[in-house]
């Protein structure tokens, strides 16, 4: 239980001095005293309970919990010294036990409500308490939804300063995405798709772009799994969201992206995310405006997995059946496209696969090379 921390614990450090309020609640005595003499008012409340306390309210020692502090020290080969500097923050790295006793004694909650009260987001206590919730996030899943699931606050925080927009921070970010409500989701402004291709484009880290990714993603699979019910508020959420990240300018750095760093799994979100912006004009519009689109998409068929080639042929039957002009379907012939398809055919993936692909080449049937190819094969 020495590990619960106080909201108003600015650096996360062990309990120095536990003390306890008469609200039954022990903090350590350094924190709480700065809480207290922060009201304005000659009164205060408990961070926790939101009690009412006096300024002069009585701190009594808590012995017993000291002892127990410096008593895991010892058990642990840690100096007495040791637990006024460690952080929470080591102690989570450490072990998934030490991760499971933090969630039990109420470290979730009080991390996000932490986060919530922190006003200046630089503060080393912040960056501190995004890494701490990075690691027991895993472990408090059921918890963590449940408290913000429709915080906006708490998106919003997440986003508001791309200075803070650290592995720790996007990553919370994306768990807090998936567990959040419809009517958050509806909610989410341009600024929050901006600062996501943001993360996409400078690559701070792989885990970063990763995590990126698979919030963009997300949106793909609330269309793609009907996930909500059908509804035209539905319809209304995921064409907004989608103009939202095309107006973000995602379409150009993910292949941008996908041009400059190809991986496998990070291939199969890209192109999931590409074929569901290209299914709305704007969306093929951007993507026809990058240079090597088609070729690119062209390029990973068959080479990294059936996923792949099945978000790259809707891709291509998107672009060829609204937007296929005759340069456009001519580009595709010169990339090698066409050639591609037709191994598609002849490659061992589902028969839908196979179906979207002599749909696309029979829109190439005015090229007379290509529609001999293409009888061969069927």
């Amino acid at each position: 239980m020495f590990l619960r921390i106080s909201y108003v614990q600015y650096h996360l450090d062990i309990m120095k001095d536990p003390v306890t309020l008469a609200s039954g609640i022990t903090y350590d005595r350094e924190s709480i005293e700065q809480w207290l003499l922060s009201s304005e008012s000659s009164s205060s409340y408990c961070p926790v309970t939101k009690l009412p306390l006096h300024k002069d309210t009585d701190l009594t020692p808590n012995h017993t919990l000291r002892r127990l502090i410096q008593a895991w020290c010892t058990s642990n080969a840690y100096p007495r010294t040791f637990y006024s500097s460690v952080t929470i923050a080591v102690l989570a790295s450490e072990s998934d036990k030490n991760r499971k006793c933090m969630v039990e004694a109420g470290l979730t909650k009080a991390i996000v409500s932490f986060i919530l009260k922190t006003s200046v987001m630089t503060n080393n206590g912040f960056e501190k308490a995004l890494s701490i919730l990075h690691q027991i996030l895993w472990v408090s899943n059921d918890e963590f939804r449940v408290l913000v699931m429709e915080n906006q606050e708490f998106v919003d925080l997440l986003t508001r300063d791309n200075d803070i927009m650290r592995t720790h921070a996007v990553s919370i970010l994306k768990a807090t995405i998936e567990v959040s409500s419809i009517g958050i989701l509806q909610k989410l402004n341009h600024d929050f798709f901006k600062t996501i291709v943001e993360i996409v484009r400078e690559r701070i880290s792989h885990q970063a772009t990763n995590c990126a990714l698979h919030i963009f993603f997300f949106f793909f699979l609330i269309e793609r799994e009907n996930f909500i019910r059908k509804t035209n508020i539905q319809s209304i959420y995921k064409n907004q969201n989608k103009l939202k990240i095309i107006e973000a300018g995602a379409v150009l750095e993910l292949i941008e992206l996908e041009l400059t760093t190809p991986e496998k799994r990070m291939t199969e979100l890209i192109f999931g995310i590409l074929a569901s912006v290209c299914s709305c004009a704007d969306g093929r519009a951007k993507f026809l405006e990058h240079a090597g689109g088609i070729a690119l998409i062209s390029k990973r068929m068959i080479r990294v997995s059936p996923l792949v080639d099945d978000f790259a042929i809707k891709i291509l039957a998107s672009i060829c059946k609204f937007s296929g002009t005759t340069q456009v379907l001519q580009e595709m012939l010169n990339v090698g496209g066409v050639s591609k398809l037709c191994m598609v055919l002849q490659a061992d993936n589902a028969v839908l696969v196979k179906d979207k692909a002599k749909s696309v080449l029979k829109l190439h049937s005015s090229f007379g090379v290509v529609l001999l190819v293409f009888m061969f094969i069927c």
